[in-house]
């Protein structure tokens, strides 16, 4: 009996009228994904939703927020007990596996599984594409997937369905491909491409690390006040003697409590100036930062673009800026301004507050303060409004107390912090040069208009 065809099904010919040579070694024929994978299917919710989710379980459970075309995200990933993974073992992720985004918002989104995730479940938000390695390769499928024209047709298709965006497994079972013939050059391919990502993920875990260190002695020194006390109790702080020398030997009960001898309590704004005043011309093109590339991890943003100046909030380097408003304060969105060349003044959203550190503290003080748990937590609770509105009002900040150290301690802590942001800043712009050279090779490499040893040479020329 004859199947009908789906109104979204390809109409291509069969492969074999697609042979062509692409200048990479052999032709590139035409596959269906239908043909060619042992897998293609969503997810399932365990029994009992969002209640069942455990705080740092052994199994993972995938969601569509963690997927993204530029690669898997951690944030907001949930976990599930074994009882509960034991009963969605048929939507077991595996090494390899590609993760594609089936509904909402998020629809056509896609990414490769991250292996330290694993064992993982994904949820009926996301639908797992595993290839028989020996017809497609899974690291190539997961890059042509995200070439503008492939995003493009996914995209139009989730669409054509009804009210809400869907992509069903016959869709992605329909959807034809161009792909090298052999797998070793589809495997070779995507190993460029995956050349220029993995040196990006390295370059961002270098930063993390960067980050950590410079928060952990912010909380060190201002926070828990460790040289203090170590320096009270005759303990080795392991800071060198110039250094322990500037930080008193007593603590001193206040009203924050006990804080360094010699300090004094200040409120934020006695210490920051929020929102401070910069100007800039209606309709001036200058850097402009979007609430959505705010970075929730990481001082500063993977994209920046020049707009014409409407009205928001307007920031130089050396500045901090704030998410107030929710969920994105909840989600962390901060940021560190060092991306803007000497006297630009660049702009963002209305729901930023900027952070400036007066007098003699330094710079960093202020996006180490911002990132720290004890301010995240009292501007979340000083969030109003109504549901789903709530923002942090610039007045509430006057009620955050902290404790000011001397000039000297300030200089320090500038002086041992500020390599850490000069060194990240190295490798950001260095990951926005690679992001830029992996978004130009990827559609001429995977169409074939690229020949693999060309681009072999190019990325050799970043990547050592």
């Amino acid at each position: 009996m004859n199947r009908k065809r789906s109104s979204n099904e390809a109409t291509s010919p069969t492969k074999e009228t697609y042979r062509k040579d692409r200048g990479c070694g052999g032709s590139w024929i035409s596959i269906r994904l239908g043909d060619v994978c042992m897998k293609i299917g969503s997810g399932a919710t365990p029994r009992g939703g969002s209640g069942v989710y455990v705080e740092k379980g052994r199994y993972a459970l995938i969601r569509s927020q963690n997927v993204y075309n530029d690669g898997f995200h951690h944030d907001g990933l949930a976990y599930i007990d074994e009882q509960h993974a034991s009963q969605l073992t048929n939507v077991e992720v595996c090494l390899g596996d590609v993760l594609l985004n089936i509904t909402g918002d998020s629809v056509a989104r896609v990414c490769q599984v991250d292996p330290k995730v694993l064992p993982a479940r994904v949820n009926q938000h996301v639908a797992i594409v595993r290839p028989d390695p020996k017809k497609l390769d899974s690291r190539f499928l997961r890059y042509l997937l995200v070439t503008p024209e492939m995003q493009s047709k996914l995209l139009s298709w989730a669409g054509s369905g009804g009210t809400r965006n869907a992509l069903t497994k016959g869709m992605i079972e329909s959807l034809e491909v161009l792909a090298p013939e052999n797998p070793t050059e589809q495997r070779a391919i995507a190993h460029i491409l995956g050349t220029l990502d993995d040196k990006i993920e390295l370059n961002r875990r270098m930063n993390q690390t960067l980050e950590a260190m410079a928060r952990a002695l912010f909380k060190s020194w201002f926070v828990d006040f460790d040289p203090v006390r170590a320096k009270a109790e005759g303990r080795d702080s392991g800071l060198p003697k110039p250094l322990v020398d500037l930080f008193p030997d007593r603590l001193e009960e206040s009203e924050l409590g006990e804080i360094p001898a010699g300090w004094w309590v200040a409120s934020l704004p006695d210490l920051i100036d929020v929102n401070p005043r910069r100007s800039l011309r209606k309709g001036q093109v200058s850097p402009y930062l979007d609430m959505s590339n705010m970075p929730t991890r990481g001082h500063s943003p993977d994209v920046v673009v020049g707009r014409p100046f409407g009205s928001g909030m307007r920031f130089i380097n050396g500045d901090t800026l704030v998410a107030r408003i929710t969920p994105c304060l909840e989600n962390g969105k901060t940021a560190y301004v060092d991306f803007l060349e000497a006297g630009q003044v660049g702009w963002g959203s209305t729901e930023f507050i900027v952070f400036r550190p007066k007098g003699r503290l330094p710079e960093e003080f202020a996006y180490c303060l911002a990132r720290s748990d004890e301010f995240r937590e009292f501007a979340i609770q000083s969030m109003t409004g109504s549901s789903g509105r709530q923002r942090v009002a610039v007045e509430s900040l006057s009620h955050y107390l902290l404790a000011a150290p001397s000039k000297e301690v300030a200089a320090a802590f500038g002086t041992a912090v500020r390599p850490f942001f000069s060194k990240a800043r190295v490798a950001i712009q260095q990951n926005r040069v690679l992001t830029l050279l992996r978004d130009t090779l990827l559609p001429r490499l995977i169409s074939g208009e690229l020949r693999i040893n060309d681009a072999e040479r190019m990325v050799t020329d970043y990547v050592v």
